[in-house]
């Protein structure tokens, strides 16, 4: 494999087709020569002899790293002067050179640098309130969401005056925070989906409470020169519905017609997986790895500029820090694909209503977001002047959408004809459907249907979506490959700088699952969950705490020189660990580009773009992209 510096360039710059492709398969070779250590659960570090499964060479150099040198000399890429305590094999520094030469670059291009632990500047004077985001919006908001909506509002709203549409779709839109800003903030029309009930019941609850502040501070202000700047125009229309992803594009429409009352599925009071994907409780011969879930996911939290929109919004948010050109070179994207694009449609942008005046300071509009979806989908029931109407456009949204989630909008906004435009923030790559491993553990399959899984074809799955990366050996990637996709390497960087007292909690987990296994060699991998503090607590407390969760007895007695022993060897636990972080941002590479080349089998060019500050969004890379015929005189999406 030729793993070069040119990759770096290549990642400066968008990728060619070519180059894509390219990247992919060296992708590919990469992950394929690397499988046994990014498919290795680290529960079962002493279980498996996993420090065994290295090569030899690698084992002594590696030894002797203390946790701030692993953060230097493994994993953080941006460290140039390296101190190396011993001489390293060139395997071993290949293996490193390359897992950092094709990960796509994290730090947004404003951004220049990560700072793990420290939060972006706009939380310097206050830790939990961004200054450049309005008060009304920062209500029930964690930092980091505020720090999430703010940036890809912006996007979203410049992605719509590009393609000329008023209208957006935010799927899997939680409590409504990123829609909130949109529509109040922001002046779009949107639409907004979520699955949860009890979720869009708090959204409408938040909607009716910025709509109180709103009128509150309006009567407070005698003159009209200072009245918060904000639309009082249409208010988010929220639909219940869970996103079927076997479902077509008219289906997802006449979805977003329904009532806000109608749902396809029942939810139930425990709610959903954070984002979207219905969890069964059932148990499952493959558990997740470690607690079981993504380390420091928080992306999975219920979630939630044209130029006149932005001021009409400048008193609540102030729009400062741009992340850099994003679309500038969809202009010059070759078209001329052997691909046909997926519909060929007119992409009329004609609105059902005037659009407001871009210059007026509060909008005033009486026109409900719903209406966006009421024209006629059928081409033989169309009426005079239902052609102009169906080609009203929309841009889909989807912040942090779980799973097989992301792959169905992407696939909506290839096949509608009225979606133009669309910004893709992905979670949860575990989640994804494979041929492989097409019932994911923790996600509920649809109701069942006549078609069994030998006869589930490749667009029925999550991953791969391109025929490119479907056609590449050793393309697969495991549920743990997928899983460990999901880690904060940026958080855990830190952790090894600040040599936390949180690195030990992986090396207790794979001790307990050799008592266990002792006990019940039936037990594999069993789901802990998180027990709380228990970096803090002796390991025979955290047996204590751990055991009945697996059926075992509290008290079970331990060989305690062996158990010691074991701790002892924390350091290569970690080293370990740190091992298959190397890999994650590698794995999420080849996701993301899968379905960037996906787009591009159908001649639609796109960018991946690092919006968010990974040491404090973990998943921050934003894929967008505009439909043919609409990136004339592109040059800025963000």
């Amino acid at each position: 494999m030729d793993f070069t510096l040119a990759y770096k360039r290549m990642f400066s710059a968008t990728l060619t087709d070519e180059q894509q492709r390219h990247v992919a398969k060296s992708v590919t070779n990469l992950l394929s020569l690397y499988k046994h250590i990014s498919d290795s659960y680290i529960i079962e570090f002493f279980s498996e002899n996993l420090w065994e499964s290295l090569p030899l060479s690698w084992q002594e150099p590696l030894n002797q790293l203390s946790p701030p040198q692993i953060a230097d000399l493994l994993l953080d890429k941006s460290v140039t002067n390296r101190g190396y305590p011993s001489v390293w094999p060139l395997s071993l520094l290949a293996f490193r050179a390359s897992a950092h030469a094709l990960a796509y670059p994290r730090v947004p291009p404003d951004q220049g640098s990560i700072h793990p632990g420290i939060k972006p500047e706009e939380f310097h004077s206050n830790q939990s309130q961004s200054s450049l985001l309005g008060h009304i919006f920062r209500k029930h908001v964690k930092p980091k969401k505020q720090h999430e909506i703010r940036r890809l509002g912006m996007m979203v709203t410049n992605l719509c005056q590009q393609t000329n549409c008023d209208d957006v779709v935010d799927v899997g839109s939680g409590q409504g925070h990123l829609t909130r800003f949109l529509s109040f903030g922001l002046g779009l029309s949107v639409t907004a989906i979520e699955a949860d009930a009890n979720l869009v019941s708090m959204a409408k609850k938040f909607d009716g409470q910025l709509r109180s502040t709103l009128e509150k501070e309006r009567l407070r202000k005698t003159d009209a020169n200072h009245l918060p700047q904000v639309v009082s125009g249409p208010s988010p229309h929220h639909v219940v519905g869970w996103v079927n992803p076997k479902a077509s594009w008219e289906d997802f429409i006449e979805q977003l017609n329904s009532r806000d009352d109608e749902s396809e599925w029942p939810v139930s009071a425990g709610g959903l997986c954070k984002k979207r994907q219905w969890i069964s409780m059932s148990a499952s011969d493959h558990q997740p790895d470690s607690k079981g879930q993504c380390l420091r996911s928080a992306e999975c939290d219920s979630p939630s500029c044209a130029e006149g929109s932005r001021a009409r919004a400048l008193s609540l948010h102030q729009v400062t820090d741009c992340p850099g050109p994003i679309l500038e070179d969809l202009q010059a994207h070759d078209c001329s694909s052997d691909s046909a694009p997926a519909a060929d449609v007119k992409h009329t942008q004609t609105p059902l209503v005037k659009r407001p005046c871009r210059s007026s300071p509060v909008v005033c509009s009486g026109q409900s977001a719903s209406c966006l979806f009421n024209s006629t989908l059928s081409d033989s029931t169309a009426g005079p002047g239902d052609e102009e109407r169906m080609g009203r456009g929309f841009v889909l949204t989807g912040l942090h959408a779980c799973g097989d989630l992301s792959a169905t909008l992407l696939r909506h906004f290839v096949s509608c004809p009225r979606v133009q435009g669309i910004t893709s923030v992905a979670c949860c790559y575990m989640k994804i459907t494979t041929k492989e491993n097409p019932s994911p553990p923790g996600v509920l399959a649809p109701p069942p249907t006549a078609q069994s899984a030998d006869a589930l074809t490749p667009s029925d799955f999550g991953y791969p979506m391109s025929e490119w990366v479907r056609g590449l050996p050793g393309h697969q990637l495991s549920y743990k490959a997928r899983e460990g996709a999901c880690h904060a390497v940026e958080d855990y960087v830190h952790r090894l700088r600040e040599e936390s007292e949180l690195l030990k909690t992986h090396c207790y987990r794979a001790v307990l699952e050799t008592v266990i296994r002792a006990s019940r060699p039936d037990v594999r991998r069993a789901g802990i969950q998180t027990i709380k503090k228990a970096h803090t607590l002796p390991f025979a407390e955290y047996a204590r705490l751990g055991l009945p969760r697996v059926g075992l007895p509290a008290d079970l007695p331990l060989d305690q020189a062996r158990v010691d022993t074991m701790l002892q060897q924390q350091g290569r636990v970690v080293t370990y660990f740190s091992l298959v972080l190397l890999l994650a941002p590698v794995v999420e590479t080849l996701v993301l580009l899968d379905r960037m080349l996906f787009l591009q089998e159908q001649g639609i060019p796109s960018q991946l773009v690092p919006l968010f500050d990974p040491a404090f969004s973990p998943r921050n890379l934003v894929l967008v992209a505009v439909k043919q015929g609409l990136t004339q005189g592109v040059k800025d999406a963000c």
